[in-house]
């Protein structure tokens, strides 16, 4: 939605924190949706509630962080005079996959002992 609506002319960079917050809940209510289901499937495949548990909220963490990086990026290279729909798309593929993958790496550390070894 913001590369487009800059792309447009629809949103400025002075709407950045009312486009930054919609996506964020957009990300929030994304990573809920797809917690839920990966919960689901994990907890069908492996039975471990505490590896459910890691999944569902790194899955949340990481749609935010997509979301928060989704609107920020581009936004912030447009205010740059860069073009933010041909540089955006390798910061975010990296900052979606490295918050998903400090996420999940982070909380099944944090919460390891509820892990069961097998």
């Amino acid at each position: 939605m913001t590369m487009r609506g800059l792309a447009l002319r629809e949103i400025t960079v002075r709407q950045w924190f009312s486009v930054t917050t919609k996506e964020v809940k957009v990300g929030f209510v994304n990573g809920i949706a797809v917690a839920v289901t990966c919960a689901a499937g994990v907890y069908f495949w492996s039975g471990s509630l505490g590896l459910v548990i890691v999944i569902a909220i790194s899955m949340v963490i990481a749609m935010v962080a997509a979301g928060f990086a989704g609107a920020v990026v581009p936004i912030v290279l447009t205010r740059l005079g860069q073009d933010h729909a041909q540089s955006s798309s390798i910061v975010l593929t990296t900052v979606t996959d490295v918050a998903g993958f400090l996420s999940f790496l982070g909380i099944a550390t944090l919460l390891s002992g509820m892990l069961e070894a097998g």
